[in-house]
């Protein structure tokens, strides 16, 4: 049992990336679903999937973690994952409080009305929202 299940799906990619693990699962939900795929989309993570096994209580998501370079020198595309909001203290922003990562860099993954959804496509849409995290 955790109280922030973000945080563990973010932890345990943190973790597994500093290890050099080639995959890393965690229990699923749509809102991790969501955040797999921005991650995707953006190219921070090669695939995700969700695997449901017959016994188990709760499906399981598997994200297949990128890496850059040679074999011995290879490095995580994710150098840096921040939780933002958490359960005792949400973050919200408006439209134009909308953080930059990095200078452009890295995202903000935001929960809006409208979605799960990166920083940049918020301000496109002209909405606000939870700051999830910052990937960078």
């Amino acid at each position: 049992m955790y109280s922030d299940p973000i945080a563990d799906l973010l932890t345990r990619l943190r973790n597994a990336l500093m290890a050099g693990h080639s995959s890393v699962s965690a229990p699923s939900s749509k809102l991790k679903l969501a955040i797999a795929q921005i991650l995707k989309e953006e190219g921070y993570i090669d695939d995700y999937a969700v695997v449901t096994d017959e016994g188990a209580p709760q499906s399981v998501l598997r994200l297949t973690l990128k890496y850059v370079g040679a074999r011995r020198e290879k490095q995580p595309v994710i150098s840096g994952v921040e939780r933002v909001s958490s359960p005792g203290r949400r973050v919200y922003a408006r439209k134009k409080d909308i953080p930059w990562v990095l200078s452009g860099m890295g995202i903000a993954i935001l929960s809006t009305p409208k979605g799960v959804m990166t920083g940049s496509r918020a301000r496109q849409l002209g909405v606000g929202g939870e700051i999830l995290c910052k990937v960078w």
